[in-house]
């Protein structure tokens, strides 16, 4: 039985025996704590912000927010789990990328990521860097597109593995420069960081927290950020955008998300007692030490993001031919 026929079947059971699902009201709300759910393991950056988001509501809230883990599948998993809950606002997920990626690369999976959820908002982004280790030639995005064309399919670039956010931002690179490079996937961001830096790989792109103290060191070196806007870290170095692939933009997000057919009312109040979480001095500079900016988008315009990205990520995999084993 489907997840959507599971669901249709408690509706029903619930009206059959006059009794309505009690979804929370939003003046009410919080009436108890709140649970967000990363789908993820403890420790990486989707955490770290959650728990810094979380502790931040329930200053807020007077309510406990409790931060849980729940990995597995590259956030599948917890994702299905999800959509099949009651939209009362207390169990939230935040989770990265992934979300919007996983639609184009897994065609089994049992939810719709564009109805199943509701978009509550954009927490954080942190834009990737296109680095090249101190070997390669190519000293700009311009330079580097040339001598890909020069050289078709003899230039590597690695990734923390396959549909990653920095392997899909090399695939949509080579697209819009229309060059071909051969992708390395790795087990993980450090072992393909290392074989950049000891050479093997000449290219790669990753979160500017990532690599900044190599750029820093002069080990490695930044030839654009995949951002529209320059990031703070790197004042001096170009977007790729303003390198001349116009409008590209690939950077890693977290987003927050509800069940689907939460109460538009409940819907406006989580959105906006999250920004005004997010726009505090005190996660604001916590955020900036993972080298991330706060969101601040309205809840309408965090939907309309998704819904874009999960359209762009499908086609870039699409024409990319990736497939997950």
């Amino acid at each position: 039985m489907t997840i959507p026929t599971r669901r249709a079947l408690a509706m029903l059971a619930c009206a059959a025996g006059g009794v309505l699902p009690a979804y929370s009201s939003a003046q009410s709300f919080p009436a108890q704590p709140v649970r967000i759910v990363v789908p993820f393991p403890p420790g990486g950056t989707t955490d770290i912000l959650a728990r810094q988001l979380g502790a931040e509501l329930q200053k807020m809230w007077g309510q406990a927010v409790v931060v849980e883990n729940r990995a597995g599948a590259s956030g599948t998993i917890f994702s299905e789990q999800l959509a099949g809950m009651q939209p009362d606002g207390y169990t939230l997920m935040l989770t990265a990328t992934h979300h919007v990626i996983n639609p184009g690369l897994y065609k089994n999976l049992r939810y719709n990521t564009r109805t199943d959820f509701t978009p509550v908002a954009q927490v954080a982004a942190v834009p990737n860097v296109l680095v090249v280790n101190q070997g390669f030639p190519p000293r700009s995005v311009k330079e580097l597109i040339d001598y890909a064309k020069q050289r078709p399919g003899k230039v590597d670039f690695g990734s923390a593995g396959t549909g990653g956010a920095n392997h899909l931002s090399g695939e949509l690179f080579k697209s819009m420069a229309g060059i071909e490079m051969v992708h390395i996937p790795y087990k993980g961001a450090a072992p393909a960081l290392n074989d950049l830096l000891g050479g093997q790989i000449p290219v790669m792109f990753d979160s500017v927290p990532g690599v900044l103290q190599h750029i820093k060191s002069g080990r490695l070196r930044a030839l654009g950020v995949t951002s529209l806007k320059r990031s703070p870290a790197l004042p001096d170095v170009p977007t790729i955008h303003e390198a001349g692939v116009r409008g590209f933009e690939s950077t890693a997000w977290f987003g927050l998300y509800a069940p689907g057919r939460m109460a538009p009312d409940l819907t406006r109040k989580l959105s906006a007692d999250v920004l005004r979480a997010l726009a505090s001095p005190t996660v604001r500079k916590e955020f900036a030490a993972q080298g991330a900016e706060a969101g601040t988008m309205t809840q309408p315009e965090f939907a309309a993001f998704v819904d874009a990205e999960i359209t762009k990520w499908s086609k870039v995999i699409a024409d990319a031919n990736i497939k997950i084993d």
